[in-house]
């Protein structure tokens, strides 16, 4: 673990992972799980993947800069093409004037290109998912690495790993493209330093709109067309937990299309598997891994070698989204869509809120 940990320290001081020549991911091995919790892999087929609605559209860059400062919580669009990103608050997607099965061979291609293997590749529920994989370009370039290094790459590592999960949502020919980032960080487990385990850490924003800004130069748009497009600011709307009839919920400043598409990027970032969907209903059915103090979590290799806990440990929820005007609230129900108070709903409606701040 001495080089893991050497190089890990060294690349704290490496310049910002956003530069171009900062990115350079390398697969960890196809199949590999990190998860925690896990289940995440095994997605079922799904036929509620529809976003009705039109998309809100402006003029160019600057008039979405002027709508962004006049409201904070206005939806912006800039459009290159017939590619844009719009953004709300933190969060960014793009929509694309092109049906999915037209994108998914492309964003597949990307995500490839990109130095990824996928580990889920669903386009009948529109998800698509990198394995975990390593960021190479923060090792430190010194002289023992551009020696020995080159003929031993394994014997350096970062300590981190990375997988982003693409989701896509059509409606009327248009397609709305969503990359949220997960992250694993190793860490020791003893003041000895004598063994390691792999923890999460949180999802990187920054990275997310950095894939999706190279998505955009896949798809058409131009290096320099794509930097002004990632380059505009914005407000998040507040959420927070709070107790109705009591159970847990989760209250966002938001209308009702807005908090739906936060919703589905925080169950994506936080590791949920979403099984199905139903929009119409504001219904998010997910599965849900409650931690347990007294179940050992396998590091990276005793995963790669091992097996990881059963699917059926898993236990299924409904997330609902209700608006009323510019106000919604997030509640966590049972599988049967029956009010839940237990401590694994106030779990989720606290990890919901974290990511929606």
């Amino acid at each position: 673990m001495t080089w893991t940990a050497t190089a890990a320290c060294l690349a704290l001081s490496a310049c910002s992972v956003l530069e171009t020549d900062k990115i350079d991911y390398k697969s960890a091995g196809k199949g590999v799980s990190l998860e925690v919790p896990p289940d995440l892999t095994q997605l079922a087929a799904a036929n509620r993947y529809q976003m009705p609605g039109g998309n809100v559209t402006a003029s160019g860059y600057e008039s979405a800069q002027r709508a962004q400062a006049a409201s904070p919580n206005t939806t912006a669009a800039m459009a290159v093409g017939d590619v844009r990103m719009e953004r709300l608050g933190g969060e960014r997607w793009l929509v694309i004037d092109r049906p999915a099965d037209k994108l998914w061979q492309p964003v597949r291609d990307f995500w490839q290109e990109n130095g990824f293997l996928l580990a889920v590749d669903e386009p009948r529920i529109g998800i698509m998912e990198t394995d975990w994989a390593e960021n190479r370009a923060k090792l430190p370039q010194d002289i023992i690495r551009s020696t020995i290094g080159k003929v031993f790459d394994q014997l350096y590592s970062t300590g981190e790993r990375d997988k982003f999960r693409t989701r896509m949502e059509s409606s009327n020919g248009k397609t709305e493209v969503f990359i949220t980032h997960r992250g694993m960080v190793e860490e020791y487990t003893s003041q000895t330093k004598d063994s390691t385990q792999w923890q999460p850490r949180p999802a990187d924003h920054e990275l997310e709109a950095e894939f999706l800004r190279r998505l955009m130069v896949k798809l058409g748009v131009s290096e320099e067309q794509s930097k002004a497009v990632v380059a505009a600011g914005g407000v998040q709307p507040a959420a927070r937990v709070a107790e109705q009839n009591g159970t847990p919920v989760v209250q966002v400043d938001d209308d009702f299309d807005r908090a739906w598409r936060r919703v589905g990027l925080a169950l994506d970032r936080t590791g949920f598997t979403v099984e199905d969907r139903d929009r119409s209903q504001g219904i998010y059915f997910v599965r849900y891994l409650p931690p347990d103090p007294n179940r050992k979590e396998a590091g990276f290799f005793g995963r790669l070698f091992g097996s990881t806990p059963k699917a059926a440990e898993a236990l299924k929820y409904q997330v609902r989204v209700t608006s009323t005007g510019g106000q919604s609230v997030v509640r966590v129900l049972k599988g049967d869509g029956t009010p839940e108070s237990s401590d694994n709903a106030r779990r989720i409606a606290q990890l919901l809120a974290d990511d929606l701040k």
